[in-house]
C-alpha cells in the first residue's frame, strides 16, 4: 500500500549525524528500522497513535513551537524524534534523534 507524503522531511545537521551513527553502527539495525519507520510515518500521517506526538519546552528552535515523537516506548533510553514545522509549507524540520534522558 502505497501512500500520499504529507509533510517533506528536513534534517538538520546534528539529526543527519545521529542517522548516520545509526547506520554505521550494525548493532543498532533494529533501531534504525523503528526510526526509519516513525520517519514514514511522519512524513505520511502526523496524527498516527504510535507517534505519541506533544509539545517539548525543554528545546527552543527559530521556527517555534517544538514537538516530540517517540521512535520507540517502553525501552530504556527509548529513541525521540525532535522536531518543528517549518520552514516552508508542509515541511517539517527534523531536530534530533536521540535517546529520552
Amino acid at each position: 500500500m502505497q501512500f500520499k507524503l504529507q509533510f517533506k522531511l528536513q534534517f538538520s545537521e546534528q539529526a543527519k549525524l545521529s542517522l548516520l551513527q545509526l547506520k554505521q553502527d550494525k548493532s543498532k539495525k533494529g533501531l534504525l528500522k523503528q526510526v526509519n519507520r516513525i520517519l514514514g510515518f511522519m512524513e505520511t500521517n502526523l496524527k498516527h497513535p504510535l507517534l505519541h506526538t506533544h509539545k517539548f519546552s525543554e528545546i527552543t528552535c527559530k521556527l517555534g513551537d517544538v514537538f516530540e515523537s517517540y521512535a520507540q516506548n517502553n525501552t530504556p533510553g527509548a529513541y525521540r524524534i525532535f522536531w518543528a514545522y517549518g520552514p516552508g509549507k508542509r515541511e517539517i524540520y527534523i531536530l534530533q534523534i536521540a535517546p529520552h534522558a
